[in-house]
């Protein structure tokens, strides 16, 4: 009985379009894998604006506390200085995510799909698929097809 291809190899929507060349298959490949860094890079800018968020947060307890132990100066000086401060000129972190998408990301999302659709008629991990396929292990339990 012969083997069915897995969803993400050969047969599985990642097959080379006609006429690619090794070239183009590895251009798109890097271009993904940058995005896919700017992916990354989008969820630590989330992260620092949750942790800001939060630390500024935490302040209101900080400055209650420094009232409550008789330290009303350096609790105006928190309140005063660094209590909903912006990150940035003009911005909290949210301004900043968001100019991030509007200026950044969204961009780079529609240019990498607008290159994967004319090159590779729109596949994703093209070179990935390839890569699966030239190292796998023959034979192994684990080279079974999935549903």
């Amino acid at each position: 009985m012969a083997e069915k291809p897995e969803a993400s190899g050969p047969g599985g929507g990642h097959e080379r379009p006609p006429g690619v060349g090794d070239t183009t298959v590895e251009a798109v490949g890097a271009l993904t894998e940058a995005l896919e860094t700017v992916e990354r890079a989008r969820g630590h800018l989330y992260a620092f604006h949750q942790l800001t968020g939060h630390a500024d947060l935490s302040l209101d307890r900080a400055v209650e506390l420094l009232r409550m132990a008789g330290h009303a100066g350096q609790a105006d000086r928190v309140q005063r200085e660094i209590l909903g401060r912006n990150v940035v000129p003009g911005c909290w972190t949210y301004q900043v995510v968001e100019a991030y998408d509007a200026t950044y990301y969204r961009p780079f999302l529609e240019v990498e799909a607008g290159v994967r659709q004319e090159l590779v008629a729109g596949r994703r991990h093209l070179y990935e698929a390839e890569m699966k396929e030239a190292r796998r292990t023959r034979g192994h339990p684990d080279h079974t097809a999935r549903p």
